[in-house]
């Protein structure tokens, strides 16, 4: 047996299909295994690509389409009052597992004292950018 090969080591790649809430030809859907908020859900391509950019063009309306479907769902289920959606790309972004992934967030009033500059927060002294 030789050296397992990345998609082998790959935690989206071994995924057991009993976590799958949602999926099409290019996508699934599955819940985030460390939520952030209830219904958080990380859309992930089922070819393994690192990144965003090396996602093709029908993978990229296949996550579209997906995200449109997840999202009329977590509403019906959660009824959330907005969302955060969004990935990180490399591992200076965050990126943990090095297989494309988005996460849909819902969020909820009272979640966070201020939600105003949303993922800005993420550089502290750069995020608030208005004037009380």
């Amino acid at each position: 047996m030789g050296p397992k090969t990345e998609s082998q080591e790959c935690p989206f790649c071994t995924l057991d299909k009993k976590f799958i809430i949602a999926e099409n030809e290019y996508f699934l859907a599955i819940r985030d295994g460390f939520p952030v908020s209830r219904g958080h859900t990380l859309l992930i391509p089922r070819r393994h690509a690192a990144s965003w950019f090396d996602l093709t063009a029908d993978e990229v309306t296949a996550m579209t389409s997906l995200l449109v479907l997840v999202k009329s769902s977590l509403d019906t289920e959660f009824s959330p009052a907005g969302y955060n959606i969004g990935w990180n790309d490399g591992a200076q972004a965050g990126q943990t597992v090095m297989h494309f992934h988005l996460h849909l967030i819902p969020r909820y009033p009272g979640d966070v004292r201020d939600p105003r500059g949303g993922i800005r927060w993420i550089f502290p002294d750069k995020a608030q950018y208005w004037q009380d």
